[in-house]
């Protein structure tokens, strides 16, 4: 998830540029870069790390700054490691286009092969190269009808920004299935992948609709479909002020990261599925090697683990075989039982956990194939795996993780699924079900997340609790973990999470009068055993809220003092649905208190040292 801008008018381009780029820090950070039109043609300067260090080499150069047309770029890598030479404007092999993109263009790989045959060289290991280098070959003069027969060419997600050395007061831009925005202004227009980047300089947008193309000068902006047919804009007002819109007029940057889930669960899932067949990136398992595996061990550190723990039960359901969790930071030290015939997947949000790093380094010295499961392109974690697979959640700032453990969670259970066709241990008719759960995520967590209201007049309710539990049994104890981590980390409440069926062997000992007790309850066959446990609970005093699906509302009404119901849906996915409002809920009653929510005390977002 990169940012992207644009700017073609009467003033200079860089300016709202670096300015457009810097609202956009917070969908990738790990390069930057321009491409403008000077007198001698398109000049590209761009950079490894922040911003600044692009804004630094810029202020120099007078041609760049004198420009009244460019296109600029934010990175989160996805496909190459960040660096210069990977770092967006891409320019194309005979020099005259330049393009910037952000998503993810799924048959890259092919197109690559075709135009190295035709004698193409490419200078990065990035997707967004391609684009660029298909307009060069296909390009007969006249850049509109140049892309609107190149884009009927990409498959995937594509936001992009394009200009061409044979139009110096043209910009180009192209949508599909990734956001891109047009700012409207007298003698000046702009593209950008968020309203932040253009609220600065107007006020009037014009948000572009799926596979449209815009053509856009410094008089007027004009819109086509990609069979080259005009379409009307339409045009909206934006009320936001310049502060409040640099989280995307959200609060705090964990309620917006909460709000991405639906988004950010499609780009991981969307192009890993194809005609109810797993891809899963560069990764081949074969048939033998998935039969000679006597174990899986997951190995992770916090929001992670628990992703790691919802993942054992899905996991060994449907392959029969054992899967450990363990802890990173204890891995290492228990001299483990793991050798060649043993996958241990690690999981990291930053690909830099000290903790899993090293117990990557244990598991392959030890014999074992490591595929990681992280979010960051490059990191050191991805680099000394076997295997890995990137999440595509974009970058997540807010300390406490929320997109980042949905987006782990949905590729372990394609993983799961993948491994569990090639071992011939899953039907055909019960891998496509579980196929259409996975693509109806998205939809479904984001009809949860209309519980938000309610969630947020609970939160009230409760503030003042000093002692909450969290109870539950198999997969909802697993996201009772994660529950109470996420309360605890950010509204500094001593909160824990039990296996219902373990109150009696001690903790109900600590329930009283003042207690909370959040209980899950989305199994079926345990749903009545948790019921039992509710009540003994209730009976020393507790308050309760359940959190369960619509078809159980009038029992937990019985029982409950509040709840939170969540669509009914395959239960062993439901985890991805249930932790959704423990999210909502923690971040409320965290903003209640008065709470640091994105930067809680004592916290980072990346534990780099044990």
């Amino acid at each position: 998830m990169c940012g992207i801008v644009g700017y073609v008018g009467k003033n200079k381009a860089v300016p709202f540029l670096l300015q457009g780029l810097e609202k956009l820090e917070y969908r990738g950070y790990d390069s930057s870069g321009i491409a403008v039109f000077t007198n001698t043609g398109i000049k590209i300067e761009k950079k490894q790390g922040r911003l600044k260090i692009l804004a630094d080499a810029i202020s120099t150069k007078e041609d760049l700054n004198n420009a009244n047309l460019g296109i600029g770029h934010t990175r989160w890598a996805t496909h190459g490691a960040p660096s210069d030479v990977n770092a967006h404007p891409h320019k194309s092999k005979s020099g005259k286009i330049a393009v910037v993109h952000n998503g993810i263009i799924e048959n890259y790989i092919v197109l690559k092969n075709e135009l190295m045959e035709k004698g193409f060289e490419f200078v990065s290991d990035t997707d967004t190269e391609v684009v660029a280098q298909l307009l060069d070959d296909m390009y007969n003069g006249d850049m509109f009808d140049t892309l609107k027969t190149a884009v009927n060419r990409l498959q995937g997600s594509f936001a992009l920004g394009i200009v061409c050395d044979d139009y110096p007061n043209t910009l180009f831009a192209v949508k599909k299935d990734s956001p891109l925005i047009i700012g409207l202004n007298e003698n000046e227009n702009y593209i950008a992948s968020d309203i932040p980047a253009v609220l600065s300089k107007t006020q009037t947008v014009c948000r572009l609709k799926e596979n449209q193309i815009a053509v856009l000068t410094s008089e007027k902006v004009e819109l086509f479909d990609f069979d080259g047919n005009a379409v009307e804009k339409t045009v909206s007002k934006i009320d936001w002020n310049v502060e409040s819109a640099q989280k995307n007029n959200y609060e705090h940057f964990m309620m917006k990261e909460i709000m991405e889930q639906p988004e950010v669960l499609k780009a991981t899932i969307s192009p890993r599925i194809k005609d109810f067949d797993i891809k899963l990136d560069d990764i081949e398992f074969t048939k033998e090697y998935l039969e000679n595996i006597d174990k899986i061990s997951i190995v992770a550190c916090g929001s992670a683990y628990h992703v790691g723990c919802v993942a054992k039960y899905f996991m060994e359901d449907i392959l029969r075989k054992p899967v450990d969790v363990d802890v990173a930071s204890e891995f290492r030290y228990r001299n483990p039982i793991v050798g060649e015939n043993t996958l241990v997947i690690v999981i990291s949000q930053s690909g830099e956990t000290a903790d899993s790093l090293a117990a990557l380094r244990e598991a392959k010295s030890r014999g074992a194939r490591v595929l990681s499961v992280v979010n960051v392109v490059g990191s050191s974690i991805a680099n000394e795996s076997d295997d890995v697979i990137y999440t595509w959640a974009g970058p997540e700032i807010a300390v406490a993780t929320t997109k980042a453990y949905s987006t782990q969670l949905s590729i372990l259970y394609l993983l799961a699924l993948y491994m569990a066709k090639k071992l011939n241990k899953i039907s055909e008719e019960k891998y496509k079900e579980n196929i259409e759960n996975i693509n109806r995520l998205p939809s479904l967590i984001e009809e949860v997340l209309k519980s938000e209201n309610k969630i947020k007049e609970i939160a009230e309710k409760y503030l003042d609790k000093e002692k909450i539990f969290f109870i539950g049994r198999g997969l909802d104890y697993a996201t009772c973990m994660e529950g109470s981590l996420k309360l605890k980390e950010i509204s500094y409440i001593h909160s824990e999470a039990y296996a219902a069926g373990e109150l009696k062997h001690g903790t109900i000992s600590l329930v009283d009068n003042d207690t909370l007790v959040i209980s899950l309850l989305t199994n079926e066959k345990l749903f009545d055993k948790t019921i039992s446990n509710i009540r003994e609970v209730k009976s020393r005093g507790a308050k309760i809220l359940a959190i369960s699906t619509e078809d159980k509302v009038s029992k937990i009404n019985e029982i409950s003092d509040d709840s939170i119901i969540i669509p009914k849906f395959c239960e062993m996915m439901l985890p991805s649905l249930s932790v959704v409002p423990l999210q909502l809920l923690s971040y409320y009653v965290a903003k209640f208190r008065g709470c640091d929510i994105d930067k809680p005390r004592n916290l980072a977002k990346s534990v780099t040292v044990e």
